[in-house]
């Protein structure tokens, strides 16, 4: 191996162990890893120890890594979650847009930059830390609730925002205002090129081509990432920015019944990858340059913090939300996020700004996202304080404190010959039925069917999220290995009825006494119908073949053939009273 090669696996190796090191300590006091991740990079950095300096390891590593960040946000963009309120999450959004990045400039003008400083400034501390939003409330069981729907939603155009910032400071944001102006029209017009590709693709390539693979998880990840990377390869064709093609490529593959079962199999390489994007952000800084504006950072953090949260209150209780919805759904958004970075770090490397600046908005995400963790995670505590103040904002006509989640529905896990026959009548009972299977020969039946559709393993947090497992007044499981069903169990309602598929009697005389309700063994419930009808061709014979001829009658009603006939057999086939010879 060349020297540089050894040089650049011994710098890479550093960079693991110390960001796991590091991270771990993270989780330990209630850190976002994030941080965990910045901070590798400054203590391996020039501004500690100086032990990492192979350029080529910050360069290639960091693109990939942002890369991927924008093609997991494009998968998980899916719109179903925030169509309930998607008017005041746009409006909300928009306001939120203009309102900081005006607060963000005036306080950046305040405090002394001048020029493309704040211009960068402003563009880059409007984001909210959608990684450490999204993982907070969804560990605190929030994200479903109405404040959590608004926080997501407004991540959700934030993310389409940073896209559109991100291609402006890769094309430079310098020159005259027609200029500019024709920059933006330029990179519009060719997102717009890319996202009807990636829209047609959507609707007549992809269902095709996912359905063709997904029975095979490992070519389902190998796809998703070739699909990645070749958007990835038009936008820089088109002298776009990584960012823009990743986005695309993930938004495209979002609306697909596949999208939730490549999101997990993609976390692990994106989580990978991020890990060396953030610890290149503290790698590329030095001492000097986070510290030289270390006071105005202390500063502007405190003022957006208490101007995030006062512009998000009024934007979302302008909606007509109750004080407690616009509360916790302005708490959660007070921080600069990492995104803060991603853009400075572009801006320093198309040398709109300099390396300071990366220091100062560095240093305001290390100190926001830190605070706005144990924000988040108290933010109940912190309304309950805050509750005898805001009774000033209630009134009669507000909307609900919640959006409506599924309760007292059906989930069928596993979709096979005994689930089609049962599901009508789940369907009679149930005024939502919801179903999870992982063979792609079934999506095209399930889409078409009268039921909510989620392909993929019900072992996967997102998925069963997606079915609200812990409101359904009915589980029916057909999975296998039996772990599945106790799983389902331990996470439904007590009150829940909850019936599951064993192969073997042993599994079955484990999950009754696990809290199953009623336990389907097939060879077992076969052999018990076989037996009644042995019992009623030898008692009652009329009956025998009465009953005989009605579930032939039924069998080829199922199988579309109708009418009664039993085709390939001809009349002398079939004996008086339907006995076959």
């Amino acid at each position: 191996m060349p020297l540089g090669g050894i040089a650049l696996a011994t710098d890479f190796a550093i960079v693991i162990v110390t960001a796991t090191i590091l991270s771990y300590i993270a989780r330990k006091t209630g850190q976002p890893t994030i941080v965990a991740y910045i901070l590798t990079g400054i203590v391996i950095g020039p501004v500690l120890l100086e032990v990492v300096t192979e350029d080529e390891l910050i360069e290639v590593m960091g693109e990939l890594g942002l890369g991927f960040l924008l093609f997991l946000l494009g998968i998980e963009m899916r719109f179903d979650r925030i169509k309930d309120i998607l008017r005041p999450i746009v409006n909300i959004s928009i306001g939120q847009t203009i309102l900081q990045t005006g607060a963000a400039f005036a306080i950046a003008f305040l405090l002394g930059f001048r020029g493309m400083d704040v211009v960068v400034i402003a563009l880059a501390t409007v984001f909210g830390a959608t990684p450490i939003i999204v993982k907070l409330l969804d560990e605190k069981d929030e994200l479903k609730t109405l404040p959590g729907r608004i926080d997501v939603g407004v991540l959700i155009v934030q993310d389409i925002y940073l896209v559109i910032v991100l291609a402006l400071v890769g094309a430079g944001l310098e020159g005259a205002a027609g200029e500019i102006l024709l920059d933006v029209a330029r990179i519009l017009g060719l997102m717009a090129a890319i996202g009807a590709l990636s829209y047609l693709a959507y609707r007549y390539v992809l269902p095709t081509l996912l359905s063709a693979v997904a029975d095979d998880r490992n070519v389902l990840f190998v796809v998703g990432l070739a699909w990645a990377f070749l958007f990835i390869f038009l936008a820089e064709s088109l002298d776009l920015s990584v960012e823009v093609g990743a986005f695309i490529a993930g938004l495209s593959l979002a609306q697909l019944p596949y999208s939730t079962e490549l999101q997990e199999r993609m976390q692990p390489v994106t989580d990978f990858f991020l890990v060396v994007f953030f610890t290149s952000i503290g790698l590329q800084l030095e001492a000097e340059y986070l510290l030289t504006y270390w006071w105005q950072a202390l500063v502007a953090s405190g003022v957006l913090v208490v101007g995030n949260f006062l512009i998000m209150f009024y934007l979302i209780h302008r909606e007509n939300f109750a004080p407690e919805t616009s509360f916790l759904g302005s708490i959660n958004m007070i921080q600069v996020s990492e995104f803060s970075l991603v853009v400075g770090a572009l801006a320093v490397s198309e040398e709109l700004v300099e390396e300071p600046i990366l220091g100062y908005l560095s240093l305001m995400a290390i100190v926001t996202m830190t605070l706005s963790t144990y924000v988040i995670l108290y933010n109940g505590h912190l309304y309950e304080r805050a509750r005898p103040y805001l009774e000033r904002f209630e009134s009669p006509d507000q909307r609900a404190t919640e959006l409506e989640i599924k309760e007292g529905h059906a989930l069928v896990v596993g979709y096979d010959p005994v689930v089609r026959e049962t599901l009508p009548v789940l369907q009679e009972h149930f005024e939502d039925v919801v179903v999870v299977d992982r063979s792609a020969e079934n999506v095209d039946e399930l889409r078409a069917a009268d039921v909510e559709y989620h392909y993929g393993d019900i072992r996967h947090g997102e998925i069963r999220e997606a079915t609200d497992l812990e409101t359904a007044a009915f589980v029916l499981s057909m999975a296998r290995p039996a772990s599945v069903s106790r799983q389902l169990v331990e996470e439904a309602a007590e009150d829940a009825i909850v019936v599951a598929a064993a192969e073997h009697v042993e599994d079955a005389r484990d999950l009754s006494a696990e809290g199953v309700d009623y336990v389907v063994v097939k060879s077992v419930l076969a052999g018990e119908l076989l037996g009644e009808y042995v019992i009623s061709f030898l008692e009652d014979r009329d009956r025998f073949d009465a009953d005989s001829e009605a579930a032939m009658a039924r069998i080829l009603e199922r199988a579309g053939i109708g009418g009664g006939e039993y085709p390939n057999l001809g009349d002398d086939a079939i004996g008086e009273g339907g006995e076959s010879r």
